[in-house]
């Protein structure tokens, strides 16, 4: 029952902090934001289960650094994104098809297919930092800890220089209506995607050996179900598709999540 209170508590912030985040969205009719708040309230729900815990073991301190270190380095840049290029342009077309083709207002629209979508979401995808930190009785930190935390690392960092070549990349405007295919992206389409897997896949790794971290799962699962099938990949490289001509040649020889070395073109 006790593991039952800590995740209602968490339940009960997402679903505070995402009402909270749409009346905000709603007055400035832009969901952008809610992007660079998908990583943030990742850094919320560790945080409010560790503030739940009788004792700040070595893993749940572990778990709650890393989980802020990867969520303020992403939010921060998603949100800075946001300042800088303005509203997303995916966020602006579904919002005008709500309104053309149903007739909803921009609160309601925002509210049904952003934020009621997002926010279990959030919560599924966090429960490794969450279920990894529930034990009944400390358990030291093992092999299987150690080499999520590497692996964590790796993400965070991994994804790191991907966004910054790609910031870089596109500040340039001898690069527009260009593909980037240097550093990290030689090799794959999407290091940020990746990066974050690995961070995911880490922080799993570093709750399983509390036990009820194995629980958590489904965590991963989804997030890099999402990242390669849903609404990652698949809905940027549409995009891309469209208004890049190169893009296809990109993607017949560059790998399209793990990194890899590239295929020659063909002819």
């Amino acid at each position: 029952m006790e593991i039952l209170k800590i995740l209602a508590i968490d339940a009960g912030t997402v679903v505070i902090a995402f009402t909270t985040l749409w009346a905000i969205c709603s007055s400035i009719r832009d969901v952008t934001m809610v992007d660079a708040w998908w990583a943030l309230g990742m850094a919320l729900l560790a945080l409010a289960t560790f503030l739940q815990m009788d004792v700040a073991t070595d893993r749940r301190v572990l778990l709650v650094g890393l989980c802020a270190l990867w969520a303020f380095r992403l939010g921060g840049y998603l949100f800075w994104r946001w300042r800088d290029h303005g509203p997303d342009r995916r966020y602006v077309r579904m919002m005008e098809k709500a309104q053309e083709k149903r007739g909803w207002g921009y609160a309601r629209a925002s509210f049904w297919l952003v934020f009621v979508t997002q926010a279990p979401l959030q919560f599924i995808v966090a429960l490794p930092v969450m279920l990894g930190q529930i034990q009944a009785e400390p358990v030291a930190l093992g092999l299987l800890a150690y080499a999520g935390a590497a692996l964590a690392l790796f993400g965070i960092v991994f994804e790191s220089i991907g966004d910054f070549q790609l910031t870089l990349f596109r500040k340039n405007p001898d690069n527009a209506g260009k593909v980037l295919n240097t550093g990290l992206w030689r090799y794959t389409r999407h290091p940020n995607y990746f990066g974050d897997a690995c961070v995911w896949w880490g922080l799993f790794a570093i709750g399983a050996e509390s036990g009820l971290g194995w629980f958590a799962l489904p965590g991963p699962i989804l997030l890099t179900w999402t990242l390669m099938k849903w609404s990652g990949a698949p809905t940027l490289e549409f995009r891309m598709r469209k208004t890049k001509p190169h893009y296809a040649d990109y993607i017949a020889t560059t790998s399209g999540f793990v990194p890899w070395p590239p295929k020659r073109a063909k002819g």
